[in-house]
């Protein structure tokens, strides 16, 4: 995928919407330093190139109780396409899991769970074993506490200015 061209504009229309996506049509084209319909016409630009894949709200998860963060290393059995598929159709369905990606090295998967607490987590992963989805080994790691925990790109070392 070739980096699509954007120029110092675009970049900080992109960092605006990432750091508020609830900024004001007035206020984002006031940061950036242009009328209000070429910012419109450029913010709706970057959304249909695909750059923008939506707008979220950013939830607190201690202003709903405790909860317990957990990190999973996933070893699978068998290394077919249809073992990895199978294992990723079951993370998909359940909420609990809010983070998965496929790694290259070691182990196959590292899984970011939240759960309620420690047990809530472990029956999730005693029904993962008993699905027999292909887990060969699993190890836990708990998060004690989060030192940073950012969504947003770091544009200014990923884009170079057309």
């Amino acid at each position: 995928m070739s980096q699509p061209r954007l120029d110092a504009i675009d970049i900080r229309i992109l960092a605006e919407v990432q750091r508020e996506g609830r900024i004001t049509k007035l206020a984002l084209a006031d940061r950036v330093g242009l009328s209000p319909t070429p910012c419109w016409n450029r913010l709706k630009r970057l959304e249909e190139s695909g750059l923008i894949a939506g707008y979220h709200a950013h939830l607190e998860p201690k202003a709903f109780g405790a909860f317990t963060l957990v990190f999973m290393e996933v070893t699978l059995a068998n290394h077919r396409q249809h073992d990895f598929d199978r294992f990723e159709k079951a993370v998909r369905a359940l909420p609990e899991i809010v983070g998965c990606w496929s790694l290259g090295g070691g182990i196959d998967y590292l899984v970011k769970v939240i759960a309620r607490n420690i047990d809530t987590y472990q029956r999730m992963v005693d029904s993962l074993l008993e699905r027999e989805i292909g887990i060969d080994r699993y190890f836990t790691y708990i998060v004690t506490r989060s030192v940073k925990d950012g969504t947003a790109l770091p544009l200014d070392r990923l884009v170079d200015p057309a």
